[in-house]
């Protein structure tokens, strides 16, 4: 019997040491799991804020959508694209599309008016704000991100709405810099091994996030290749102060398309060539600003692009360079226009 007091107390430390050792272990893997989910909140809060804001607004449907936070485009531009990992989305659809123009209404202000010519089915009006670039909205067709027509998108399917930055077709800044692309004829544009590349929707994005005028937005475009996602395009730039130009990729490099005349109007062809079609969208909207000398307003400008419209138009939008006033008509509905407003330095 004496020896097993012994016994116990030669164990006793041996469990409470033992005992000691699974506590901190598990609280080790308490504060472990406490930052793992820490930095999950962090990273999943800007993400889960912008796909809250999903709204849908029209039963074409059209939604909107406002990005909070970052979507890193700066460091993803530094490197450029590859542009395997995205052939398998994009498809040729429809070669006769769309229309934009740029003009001043009768005040002197500034509006950007663009046709949207395509065969998709759903579309997204998406507001951005990033962080060392301006805030901005842009039109945005879901097709590409496998949204086709879909009258709900359920919380499962929508991660890859955080993708929308990357594929805008037009839009407008804060300091009332507007881009549009239209499709043009394939030409064998070289590319400088020297420069990064870009998809063409991401041109868009370049301009929108860091462009404050024409030239910037010109300057910018420069530095870059494209690579046509779907079809060829070329892109119509303009800004508040009422300048505009087109930038047309050619067999031997870029070219700079401007006008004499206080607007600019842009449809299928390149303009930089010397032989140029037929285009009755061209020759109709060159008419109607011709004859007013610009554009009367807003209202006018949304009537210059229903007079242009195709069976196949998607969207029509103008874009109030110096308000930054929205207005948009789907599927040439143009009883039905929704307003909105870009809020940032110039117009809070």
């Amino acid at each position: 019997m004496p020896n097993s007091g012994k016994k116990r107390s030669e164990t006793t430390p041996k469990k409470t040491r033992r005992r000691s050792r699974v506590r901190r272990i598990l609280l080790g893997l308490g504060i472990v799991l406490a930052v793992l989910l820490l930095a999950m909140a962090v990273l999943l809060y800007n993400p889960v804020r912008t796909l809250a804001t999903l709204e849908k607004v029209d039963d074409f449907p059209l939604y909107v959508m406002h990005y909070k936070g970052t979507y890193l485009f700066d460091v993803f531009a530094e490197e450029g694209i590859e542009w395997g990992p995205y052939q398998e989305v994009y498809h040729t659809v429809n070669p006769d599309a769309c229309t934009s123009f740029a003009a001043l209404d009768r005040n002197g202000d500034a509006v950007f008016g663009r046709n949207f010519d395509w065969n998709h089915r759903s579309s997204l009006l998406l507001f951005t704000d990033p962080p060392g670039g301006y805030a901005s909205v842009s039109m945005v067709d879901l097709y590409y991100l496998g949204f086709e027509g879909m009258q709900e998108i359920p919380w499962s399917k929508r991660l890859a709405l955080l993708a929308t930055p990357y594929a805008a077709i037009d839009g407008m800044n804060e300091c009332g810099v507007a881009i549009a692309q239209n499709a043009v004829p394939e030409r064998n544009t070289p590319k400088d091994p020297n420069k990064p590349t870009l998809l063409n929707s991401q041109i868009v994005r370049l301009v929108l996030d860091h462009a404050k005028d024409v030239e910037e937005g010109l300057a910018l475009i420069q530095q870059y290749n494209v690579e046509f996602a779907a079809l060829p395009v070329h892109f119509h730039l303009a800004d508040a102060s009422g300048a505009s130009a087109i930038v047309e990729y050619l067999d031997d490099g870029i070219h700079i398309v401007r006008e004499d005349t206080p607007w600019q109007v842009s449809t299928n062809y390149l303009f930089s060539e010397e032989v140029q079609p037929e285009c009755w969208r061209y020759d109709k909207a060159v008419e109607i600003l011709s004859g007013s000398e610009g554009i009367a307003s807003n209202e006018a400008a949304m009537r210059l692009l229903e007079a242009v419209k195709q069976d196949h138009t998607v969207w029509s939008v103008v874009y109030g360079l110096d308000s930054g006033s929205i207005n948009v008509a789907m599927v040439q509905d143009y009883e039905d226009i929704r307003a909105l407003q870009l809020h940032g330095r110039n117009h809070p």
